[in-house]
């Protein structure tokens, strides 16, 4: 921790202190992240290892587990202004409406106390059309939070879910020291965008994040959007990752890439849970299947834009695949869903920490009735909650495979 009298402001109208202490972002003072990348200006949390990040060169899966989803700062201070600089990287879509900006929540012993977020910062620009990127640079920012009580307190501050978030100073008004573990469970999560958080309204309040806080768990979250696709380096990473719970994800991902074949899915799932039972043979482990998307129900990807809305400010996507290819084995929703559901059973016979939850249970036809999916594939903020708590309900409730969750 080093002292410091009056910091520059890295944004306009921040107000100056007299009594600064600026502290090294250290991995003792982050949850959530498998890896810390030191950059030029500070550190880049990751949610793959290095190791996993070597073995891929997808695009879209490096910007997706750089997004420091359930990624949080956790301290102990009496500090009553915090500062945390940051370099963020916004996601845009060329033709597209903006994307909201990422939020940074911040809890004080646990409750919400404030919400903040990072202006400027680069724009990483997607072209859908041609399927091109660029990166078009800007400035750090500074996330701010004040008012905050005098006394001993614990601290997290949930970084932003949507947006690459570099880290390169955290400034009090009081010294910190890290916070140790409080002996909850640790949950770990892997899925899709969904997962991961798509349109929540802040990063403490993804499906994930809800439901851990419901179930008193410590979440570390590997929902990668558009990634969750039975990769080898990926079940190695929750392999290798402590974990008291663990639950998978499978099934819409696949689809709306149209990666594989029934005949390549069915082997990879059982590669997949494999792999992860060589770290974990007895942690209770839930294989949750998709929940409702209507245009994939029946319909085998890929997914595409539909650009017909874009004059009113709307992104949809529609299914492009023929539901007669589903006897040359293309996969459906439904397909993958009935696949989990035997191959679970077959696999529980030898395996009885391994368990099965049909996604249509957390968001199914009655809830796309009250809470369509706004553009046909991805949860709005109100949806988010209700399968947050639907998963604390069924997982972590008396009956669920995690009963007993909180440590």
């Amino acid at each position: 921790m080093i002292p410091r009298p009056d910091p520059a402001p890295c944004s306009a109208g921040t107000p100056r202190a007299t009594d600064w202490t600026t502290t090294p972002v250290t991995a003792d003072l982050l949850r959530g992240a498998l890896d810390l990348e030191r950059t030029e200006r500070g550190v880049l949390p990751h949610r793959l290892p290095a190791r996993a990040r070597a073995q891929c060169t997808d695009g879209q899966l490096a910007m997706a587990e750089a997004q420091p989803s359930g990624v949080r700062l956790v301290f102990r201070t009496r500090a009553t202004t915090v500062e945390l600089d940051a370099l963020r990287t916004k996601t845009a879509y060329r033709g597209a409406p903006p994307r909201p900006d990422g939020v940074y929540d911040l809890f004080v012993d646990g409750r919400l106390a404030g919400q903040a977020g990072v202006s400027d910062g680069n724009v990483l620009m997607v072209d859908m059309t041609n399927g091109t990127a660029e990166t078009l640079p800007g400035p750090a920012g500074t996330a701010r939070f004040t008012g905050l009580p005098g006394h001993l307190k614990d601290v997290e501050i949930w970084l932003p879910h949507n947006e690459i978030t570099e880290l390169i100073a955290l400034r009090t008004d009081a010294p910190v020291e890290p916070l140790p573990e409080g002996g909850r469970k640790k949950w770990l999560h892997h899925g899709s965008s969904i997962s991961h958080g798509s349109d929540a309204a802040s990063p403490s309040a993804t499906w994930p994040a809800l439901a851990a806080a419901l179930g008193g768990v410590e979440l570390t979250n590997l929902g990668l959007g558009g990634s969750a696709l039975l990769d080898p380096f990926t079940a190695r990473a929750l392999r290798d990752t402590p974990a008291d719970l663990i639950s998978v994800k499978i099934g819409i991902n696949l689809v709306n890439t149209d990666l594989m074949r029934l005949r390549a899915f069915t082997p990879a799932v059982h590669g997949f849970l494999d792999t992860i039972r060589e770290g974990h043979p007895t942690t209770p482990l839930l294989v949750v299947s998709p929940v409702l998307c209507p245009i994939h129900e029946d319909t085998p990807g890929p997914s595409v834009p539909d650009f017909s809305d874009l004059g009113a400010g709307r992104l949809r996507f529609a299914a492009a695949g023929d539901p007669a290819e589903r006897a040359a084995g293309k996969l459906t929703l439904n397909v993958i869903r009935d696949e989990l559901t035997r191959l679970v059973k077959q696999r529980s016979a030898d395996d009885p920490n391994l368990h099965h939850l049909d996604g249509r249970a957390l968001y199914g036809e009655a809830d796309f009735a009250e809470l369509p999916l706004p553009d046909q594939i991805h949860p709005d903020a109100a949806t988010h909650r209700r399968i947050g708590e639907r998963f604390a309900a069924l997982a972590f409730g008396a009956d669920g495979p995690f009963s007993g969750g909180r440590g």
